[in-house]
């Protein structure tokens, strides 16, 4: 154990739940095992709790190496709040009142030692945050944000609909206390004295309701910064200021009154964050159903009994049984068992997986109706849910170009704004001369301005748009994805396991003479079954398709570039191409012509011999994908320019392209030279995107401007590229580029909104229409209007699901 005394580099602290203690001399042996190891300050263990409190030394241990400890102690061991990547974190965070607060937020952590990077979401309230735990530890950012105002929420909890609940319960008490001053300002049940009771009720709705507002706007000037807070407070302070002030006399006797206006802005504005939050947590709502998906318990088998225990404590090589209506626990390997497997909210695909010995399950997808025995794989973090709640919360966190200019904007909106409203309350001052009237008309332009609607903008259409993407199998790994996605003017389309499946098939035997044709396929399976080629593979399987076994084959040679060639009976055999057949000394006759023709028609042929002699060859094909004809149709339809990219001879490849629809073709091109065929075309000022295999086509899926990973599902969080598909549906691929573009689409109107609200409503709030028109803004309404700007943005934000229901199974 390292001396706390001694000890002055960073620490960390950890909470780790502990599983087996059966007595306090359990607690005793875990606590002495784990203060044993170096690198460890402190350690204490709670029984009651079954909770191990440690500090720890970063830099010397990990809770990874605690967690081994504590197993090597005869016990299990897993965080508190689940298992988290060193140096990064996300949480939820409490305080943020606007779009000036992102600005702060994001300025207070990146000022701390060790930290890397940080982003904040207002629409989600979410922080997100890389360091180096080296040199900061989370505590020390927590600290950070409350001394800042702002309060880290690391408990899981329904955040959003808390929220929701609080700001209904303040909209209700200033309501009850601002609605009856209405009336009482004409009607005076009480005589002089009503105006007595209507201050009393302005004050308490200002000293409760309102006081959020002081809070919010005191931290805010704190942290050198200022945000709606500042502006509303400034508002209610005018209107509430100088009708106290006239009730005590102090601008005569007959001075108006506006109590009014205070306690109906604070009632609007109340009513404003309440459907503010509600909508929000519509907009957030496809995360959480993700992450409603993570199983909570697993079932272990130890020494032929079945524990429940906490999913967190699976470890590796754990067997685990699941049970009819369960949620697998993690990823995984059917053991025993056989059952239908629900996959949909991770892949999209509504009809149930059968899953039986040897097949793979992933956690979180749902056992619907049998007993399953399997064998633990990946666990934690590391399991495929994980890995896509990581994508879409980094997704979700991070920040489109098109938001980065609204937060610059923003930054300077207050500033200028409380500039607008001095300069309003003296001109009015000097053209009309009533304070009163000049007073009236600033409050408005204060309260009017909303920061908060240029803030929701982006983030509420990027939370709604991957969260439709998420249920429909379409991930995308980075905000900016869904707004270049929109923006693209070619689309390379990878051949080979994108446009067709990758499995070869025959299609035709030609033999030299009649009636050789099965003496052609028993040379040809025998000498075949000895590869590993897709070539062979295909060849193989024909074979078997006709009850045809493999025949022993001796003295086998695969010859690079050419074939196999070996020993049937002691007859010397072979397979393969033209070359192969020169090489042999075999005329091939007519035959040459047949397979120049069956190349130009997209296909590959192997000639097959024997004993010096030409039997005859087979024609096989890459079959293309089911849906490889409608994709490309649609593609066209969004007007991309579409080029197929392939291996094959051009002659081959030109044909695949001619049956797909595709009249562009990038052919011989090797693995490694799909990047430079990238670089060539963004050479030319394009915006080019990639889709291909997330492992095998990395280099170019990274060079394009957006790189679409087909296929995956198992290592989602490793694929390289901007979107992945999970699954394997083609038509994702249009969907996922028409989603953008209607993503886009909305954070335009959005911004454009925003924009032109406030260039609008602050002229008209200032008195611009009073002199010819006479239309003025009451200070109450402006501040309704404020309020209502921020929902309507993400109320149409929301209306994606409606857009997308048109081209999206699952909207």
């Amino acid at each position: 154990m390292t001396d706390p005394l001694n000890h002055t580099g960073k620490t960390e602290g950890s909470q780790l739940r502990i599983y087996g203690m059966s007595c306090v001399n359990c607690a005793r042996s875990v606590e002495n095992g784990v203060k044993a190891q170096d690198g460890v300050v402190s350690a204490t263990v709670n029984f009651a709790m079954e909770t191990l409190q440690v500090e720890f030394d970063p830099t010397l241990i990990s809770v990874d190496y605690l967690r081994q400890t504590v197993k090597r102690l005869g016990y299990r061991a897993a965080p508190v709040d689940g298992i988290k990547r060193p140096g990064e974190n996300s949480f939820r965070l409490q305080g943020m009142r606007c779009a000036n607060c992102v600005q702060t937020v994001e300025k207070l952590l990146n000022q701390l030692p060790g930290m890397q990077q940080s982003s904040v979401n207002l629409a989600s309230e979410t922080v997100t945050v890389h360091f180096d735990p080296r040199k900061l530890g989370l505590n020390e950012i927590y600290e950070a944000l409350e001394q800042g105002g702002y309060k880290a929420l690391v408990e899981k909890s329904d955040d959003d609909s808390s929220e929701a609940k609080r700001q209904l319960r303040w909209l209700w008490f200033s309501a009850a206390f601002s609605l009856p001053i209405m009336p009482l300002m004409w009607w005076s049940p009480l005589g002089p004295a009503t105006i007595y009771l209507v201050a009393l009720l302005a004050g308490a709705v200002q000293f409760s309701a309102g006081l959020t507002f002081y809070r919010g706007a005191r931290l805010s000037l704190r942290n050198g910064a200022a945000n709606m807070d500042v502006l509303v407070a400034l508002g209610i302070s005018a209107a509430f200021g100088y009708s106290f002030l006239s009730l005590c006399g102090l601008f005569g006797a007959q001075a108006e009154l506006f109590f009014e206006t205070s306690a109906l802005l604070i009632t609007f504005v109340r009513f404003g964050k309440w459907l503010e939050s509600r909508a929000k947590g519509r907009a957030g709502r496809a995360l959480r159903e993700l992450l409603d998906l993570q199983p909570e318990s697993a079932r272990l088998v130890l020494e032929g009994r079945e524990k429940e225990i906490p999913a967190t404590l699976v470890e590796p090589d754990d067997l685990l049984v699941v049970l009819p209506g369960e949620k697998i626990p993690v990823d995984g390997e059917v053991i025993e068992g056989e059952a239908a497997v629900d996959e949909a909210l991770l892949t999209g695909e509504s009809v149930p997986v059968a899953k039986s010995a040897g097949d793979l399950l992933t956690g979180g997808t749902i056992d619907l109706n049998g007993r399953l025995l399997m064998r633990a794989r990946q666990v934690g973090e590391e399991t495929v849910l994980a890995g896509i709640v990581r994508l879409v919360t980094t997704a979700q966190a991070d920040k489109a170009p098109i938001q980065r200019m609204a937060d610059r904007i923003s930054n300077y909106f207050v500033p200028a704004v409380v500039l607008m409203a001095a300069y309003t309350f003296g001109c009015w001052l000097l053209i009309d001369g009533s304070f009163l009237f000049a007073l009236k008309t600033a409050v408005a332009v204060l309260v009017i301005a909303c920061p908060c609607a240029l803030g929701l903008a982006t983030p509420t259409a990027i939370m709604v748009g991957s969260g439709i993407g998420l249920r429909n199998g379409i991930l995308f790994k980075k905000a900016g994805a869904l707004e270049e996605i929109s923006n693209l003017d070619v689309l390379l389309l990878d051949k080979t396991g994108t446009l067709t499946s990758g499995e070869f098939a025959v299609t035709d035997v030609w033999p030299v003479a009649k009636g050789a044709e099965e003496q052609l396929l028993e040379v040809a399976v025998a000498l075949e079954a000895s590869s590993r080629h897709p070539l062979a593979r295909a060849v193989v399987n024909h074979g078997k398709s006709l009850g045809l076994e493999p025949s022993p084959v001796t003295q086998v040679e695969e010859i690079g570039g050419h074939g196999l060639v070996g020993r049937i009976n002691g007859e010397r055999v072979s397979a393969g191409n033209l070359r192969l057949m020169y090489r042999e000394g075999i005329e091939v006759g007519d035959m040459e012509q047949d397979a120049e023709h069956i190349n130009r028609i997209g296909r590959t042929v192997v000639f097959v011999a024997s004993g010096g002699e030409l039997l005859g060859l087979l024609a096989l094909a890459d079959q293309p994908h089911e849906q490889a004809i409608e994709v490309v149709s649609e593609l066209k339809a969004l007007g991309l320019r579409l080029v197929m990219v392939s291996g094959d001879r051009i002659q081959t490849a030109k044909e695949v392209a001619r049956q797909l629809g595709i009249n562009e073709v990038e052919a011989d091109v090797h693995p490694e030279q799909k990047l430079d065929v990238v670089k060539r075309y963004q050479e030319e000022d394009l915006v080019v995107g990639m889709v291909g295999d997330g492992i095998n086509d990395a280099p170019a899926l990274a060079q394009a401007n957006v790189g679409i990973a087909v296929g995956s599902g198992t290592d989602v969080a490793k694929e390289t590229g901007d979107v992945v598909l999970v699954g394997n549906d083609l038509l994702n691929i249009p969907r996922g580029i028409a989603l953008g573009r209607t993503t886009l689409a909305k954070i335009k109107q959005n911004l454009v909104w925003a924009f032109a609200y406030n260039l609008i409503g602050i002229p008209v709030a200032a008195g611009l229409l009073y002199p010819k028109f006479g239309i003025l803004l009451k200070p109450e309404f402006a501040g309704l209007a404020m309020a209502l700007s921020s929902v309507s943005v993400v109320t149409n934000s929301l209306l994606l699901h409606r857009k997308a229901g048109k081209f999206m199974p699952h909207a």
